[in-house]
């Protein structure tokens, strides 16, 4: 069976979505949209499992905004072979008004329900009280109570869901006879089942992407002739369905509490959104997580980077020399060890992050932020793609599709990836981590509070750009922020602990597989050169040798130095190095920027396989490869000075060709993510020019 699971947001869709899956989820995307398919396994039985859907939040079927057309998309097209056999809605049982019209419209839309009566803890103790057995036959669908956080009623829950279940008998609301003939003609036409949704045909047929042309056509030709208003149908639904619902509150639930003191959360939301203290204790927030990420992180990371280096000198010390022998270590370890070593401080990040949304705080910090939004031509809706950022811009994008204003949704994909995300940590840790000392000012560690001022850089870039755009782009709109506070709660830590695994997972494997084979590629490019270029190189080095007495380990240095300067990579280096010389860079660098194109994070792999290639087997992790680096003068190649050219330019860069594609999936155009790269590589540039320029100098 396939189940669709929706609900209202903050209804405990999600909870509930883990409960049944667990571990058995995957992310995709919907069929011709790139938002966010979640889907699952559910063992309803010992005999029976069950794929579960879980459908963008929605507060009913009339959507406002991109994601929620996913749900029309795929509930008013009974041929589709994604199509739900049925659905399971979460309603908030503290707010069983709100929850039931979209439980009412799905119903007359004739597919198969069960109500998930969720939060009844919650309801209890508001003083809700809810007669099951009458909701159960008002409704026409079995009702289950369950607390999804606590997993309460989930096992009933599969027991009903396991059953085959028949549509609701009930119609909530039918059309007036004014409009019966269109929709005749209407279900005649597409052959549908059901009146209402013949009216939803009518009413969104320019949304519906699974219609053709011709068909959109002829639904169009049919609204002219009768002259269909949709907006007065709408209205006029939603009063009869809200009078209907009314109806049925009064026979099955009963207030026993009318008075009570003011919620705790409306006190606590006094604090946490004051106009001065609520962004103050923002910024609190967002330093105890750059803290954490250094502080917290930094032990397990040496673990890993000194067992990496561990293993990488141990396999050269064991296995018999020869190009197999430098290809695994040189190439899949140094790889390898630039995914693993940033795992500790990627689960931190969205350790928080899921802990921030868990709890309720995140929806405070995105109408906090609205304000501060407005002037530089975004909303408060732009925040959630802008926090999602420090995560990664691909989803963070695709969740500007909520955003209703075009104008609001343009510019926040193209700002969107100013923000620093997960895949630019192993850089900013790389670099922060070689040139600034590990002290503490106050209570402060100097390493977490550089690492947050470059994630300020980059908010601070976001909004100048977004103001930017503001001003170029000539669109007249007005935007709204409407947006429910979800009530405050403890963090459910098996979500959290599902969120980690996932966001690791996807990082290992998606991130990790691009790094190690870039890795081996690039191993590959910089052990072997055009021609006899390479072996006319030794030959000299070899003679410097013989003239200067240099020792057996200086001599193998030299002779690696120069089959690498000579090497494919080597080549691509030197070709690119008259550019980025104005910034402080070498043609070393100037490979990690070319492979670090595919994705950021790259960028320290391919350091960490440059700086391994014919190196001594006790060169040990990462940093100290590059602490050990020399400069012409003898002296320490990564300078203060260099080592912050170099993060300003990943702190403004494109180095990530997955969001320019996204990009263009959104906008369905090139000039977008063409006029992202040619802006951000230009700031990225003039930024690093004029940090090398006036402090390397």
């Amino acid at each position: 069976m396939r189940i669709a699971l929706i609900g209202n947001p903050n209804s405990g869709k999600t909870s509930l979505f883990n409960q049944l899956t667990g571990l058995n989820q995957k992310v995709g995307n919907f069929p011709g949209v790139t938002v966010d398919r979640k889907s699952g396994w559910a063992q309803l039985t010992p005999a029976r499992r069950a794929e579960i859907v879980d459908l963008p939040g929605t507060y009913s079927l009339y959507p406002k905004s991109l994601d929620e057309r996913v749900i029309t998309d795929l509930l008013y097209d009974p041929s589709s072979t994604s199509y739900p056999d049925f659905v399971v809605v979460t309603v908030d049982a503290s707010n069983l008004r709100r929850s039931l019209l979209l439980f009412s419209q799905l119903a007359d839309l004739g597919l198969p329900a069960i109500l998930a009566l969720n939060m009844t803890d919650v309801a209890e103790r508001h003083g809700v009280h809810i007669d099951l057995g009458a909701l159960e036959a008002e409704l026409g669908v079995p009702v289950v109570p369950m607390n999804a956080r606590k997993g309460i009623g989930v096992a009933a829950l599969k027991i009903v869901m396991a059953e085959r279940l028949a549509a609701p008998p009930v119609r909530f609301w039918q059309p007036d006879s004014a409009v019966q003939q269109l929709v005749h003609c209407l279900r005649d036409h597409f052959r549908l089942h059901s009146d209402y949704l013949a009216l939803h045909y009518a009413q969104q047929a320019e949304y519906l992407a699974f219609l053709g042309a011709e068909d959109r056509a002829y639904v169009q030709s049919l609204v002219q002739e009768y002259a269909f208003d949709g907006t007065a149908q709408q209205a006029s639904e939603t009063i009869g369905r809200y009078a209907r619902i009314n109806e049925i509150l009064l026979e099955t639930v009963t207030v026993t509490r009318t008075e009570q003191r003011e919620p705790v959360s409306n006190r606590i939301d006094r604090v946490l959104t004051h106009r001065v203290g609520g962004y103050l204790i923002f910024l609190a927030v967002l330093f105890l997580l750059f803290q954490a990420i250094f502080a917290w992180a930094q032990y397990p990371m040496d673990l890993i980077d000194q067992g990496i280096g561990a293993l990488s000198g141990w396999l050269q010390s064991t296995l018999p020399p020869g190009p197999l022998t430098k290809l695994l270590t040189e190439g899949v370890l140094a790889g390898l060890g630039g995914v693993l070593i940033f795992i500790p401080q990627i689960a931190l990040l969205f350790a928080f992050l899921a802990v921030l949304e868990e709890t309720g705080y995140m929806a405070r910090v995105t109408f906090l932020m609205d304000k501060l939004m407005r002037p530089f031509g975004l909303s408060g809706k732009s925040v959630v793609p802008l926090i999602s950022g420090l995560a990664c811009a691909v989803p963070a994008i695709m969740g500007a599709r909520t955003i209703e204003s075009w104008k609001d949704r343009m510019i926040t994909i193209f700002v969107t990836p100013l923000m620093s995300c997960s895949a630019r940590i192993p850089v900013y840790t790389v670099l922060v981590a070689l040139v600034v000392p590990d002290e503490s000012v106050g209570f402060f560690n100097l390493r977490g509070v550089v690492l947050m001022g470059l994630y300020l850089l980059g908010l601070c870039s976001a909004l100048g750009s977004a103001w930017l755009l503001k001003v170029l782009l000539k669109a007249r709109e007005r935007s709204y922020f409407i947006m429910e506070f979800p009530v405050y709660k403890w963090p459910r830590w098996k979500n959290v602990g599902l969120t980690i695994y996932q966001k690791v997972q996807a990082f290992v494997w998606q991130a990790g597989q691009v790094i190690v084979a870039i890795s081996v590629l690039l191993w590959g490019l910089a052990s072997y050169g055009p021609g006899q270029r390479q072996e006319v190189a030794e030959t000299q080095a070899r003679r410097e040798a013989a003239i200067h007495h240099w020792t057996p380990a200086e001599l193998g240095r030299q002779v690696a130095s120069a089959r690498l300067e000579t090497s494919y990579a080597g080549s691509f280096g030197h070709a690119l190095e008259p550019a980025i010389r104005p910034l402080g860079f070498d043609w070393k660098i100037g490979i990690a920027l070319l492979t670090s194109f595919a994705a950021r994070e790259v960028f320290v792999g391919t350091m960490s396989t440059i700086y391994s290639v014919g190196q001594d087997a006790d060169m040990g992790t990462v940093q100290q490869k590059l602490r050990a680096e020399k400069g012409l003068d003898g002296q320490p190649f990564f300078t203060p000075a260099r080592a912050f050219s170099l993060l300003v330019f990943y702190v403004f860069a494109m180095q990530c060709m997955s969001t320019l594609a996204v990009t263009y999936r959104e906008t369905k155009s090139w000039r977008w993510p063409a006029a992202q790269l040619v802006y951000m590589t230009g700031l990225a540039y003039a930024a690093s020019v004029l940090v090398w320029q006036i402090w390397g100098n």
